[in-house]
């Protein structure tokens, strides 16, 4: 995927650059960040694995973004989300040296649960020089292998992911093991991701569904060991929002026969749509790609936060080639502030996947954004 990321990565707070400096040791070699083959986003490059696993520090902006829903045996649903996200500042020839920030990291995590009703987020942010040793914030070329303080993203041996994160200012903490199930789902044309109408609106955009989890969830000092199923994108891209649009909606769905719906419509400030797109996956199958003129959302019922006067259609009606749904929003209040870091306000959380006659056809997320403020690119 995914159009969300773009916006954020190319508005950020202009104290990010003075975040977090963390010094490096005599010697070490702060990696080049022109763009080389590995790097380009083009159509036709083949992703090869673990490589593309790993950062792309030549491309503008890149994200992992881990989602899914766990419980305790029958117990009521928690949704998790977890994103780590990488943008090259561009400041390297105009603040030399070796403490130059010419890369910044920060990351956002949200707990949600339904019974409670209460939803839980907090995020990071560092600056980094592009030194994979530095310790305290890096992200792996080679492999999957992100760290942003006590954060951690990793790709395991058997490629499983770990990951872990304490966040005690929002009372909790998560160890998380989402491992894959199925192959990679390669998103548009093997791995290459049209994202407006311009060609150079596209990114290289994977997806792993359908991943096994088990977690480790500490709220308010409660500890519990819980189970389900996530959903993790990975995406590296040089272009923003496409001309005139201020924001998207998106889903990402693990449909309860194995198989995988994406969807996303970006949306000028009057509501046109400017590019849409997904895949759709069964169980066992083949990847169904989606033309723009294949997704609508039509929006069924809203939700106002009271925080921040936005309204979130929280309720949909979807149509793609692999059907007509409904998407419904477990819990209303979703949105996440993260103005300290990307500078911006959405909603993003926890949604089931509807069909014929309210059947639940699966469980996954559902992201708004554009709808606080129109997101801006100046």
């Amino acid at each position: 995927m995914n159009p969300r990321r773009r916006a954020w990565l190319g508005r950020l707070p202009g104290w990010a650059l003075l975040a977090a400096p963390g010094a490096h040791a005599a010697g070490t070699t702060i990696a080049p960040v022109d763009q080389d083959n590995d790097d380009r986003i083009q159509p036709g490059r083949t992703l090869r694995f673990p490589r593309d696993h790993g950062a792309h520090p030549g491309a503008r902006i890149e994200w992992w973004y881990a989602t899914g829903w766990l419980q305790a045996g029958a117990g009521a649903l928690i949704g998790f989300q977890l994103t780590f996200f990488r943008s090259r500042t561009g400041l390297a020839a105009q603040l030399p040296g070796r403490f130059a920030p010419r890369q910044l990291l920060f990351a956002h995590a949200a707990v949600s649960d339904i019974a409670a009703g209460r939803h839980r987020h907090a995020q990071r942010l560092s600056r980094w020089s592009g030194d994979e040793a530095q310790p305290e914030a890096h992200a792996r070329r080679t492999d999957t292998g992100l760290v942003l303080g006590r954060w951690t993203l990793q790709r395991a041996a058997g490629g499983a992911y770990q990951a872990r994160l304490a966040a005690p200012e929002a009372g909790f903490s998560l160890d998380l093991r989402l491992a894959p199930t199925q192959p990679l789902l390669l998103q548009g044309d093997a791995g290459f991701s049209r994202k407006g109408p311009l060609p150079q609106q596209a990114s290289h955009y994977y997806s792993q569904a359908q991943l096994a989890v088990d977690a480790a969830l500490v709220l308010d000092g409660r500890r519990q060991a819980l189970a389900g199923r996530g959903w993790l994108d990975h995406e590296w891209s040089d272009e923003l929002l496409a001309t005139g649009a201020t924001g998207w909606d998106w889903i990402g769905i693990n449909l309860a026969d194995g198989g995988a719906l994406t969807a996303f419509v970006l949306r000028r400030a009057d509501g046109r749509v400017v590019w849409a797109g997904g895949s759709h996956r069964p169980a066992g199958g083949a990847v169904r790609n989606f033309s723009p003129q294949e997704v609508e959302f039509s929006p069924l019922r809203d939700w106002t936060s009271p925080a921040t006067g936005a309204r979130y259609p929280v309720h949909w009606r979807i149509t793609t080639p692999a059907g007509h749904f409904e998407l419904r929003a477990l819990l209303e209040a979703q949105e996440l502030d993260s103005r300290a870091s990307t500078g911006t306000v959405y909603w993003e959380g926890l949604a089931e996947l509807l069909g014929a006659g309210g059947a639940r056809l699966g469980l996954g997320y559902l992201e708004m954004t554009g709808r606080a403020q129109a997101l801006t690119l100046g």
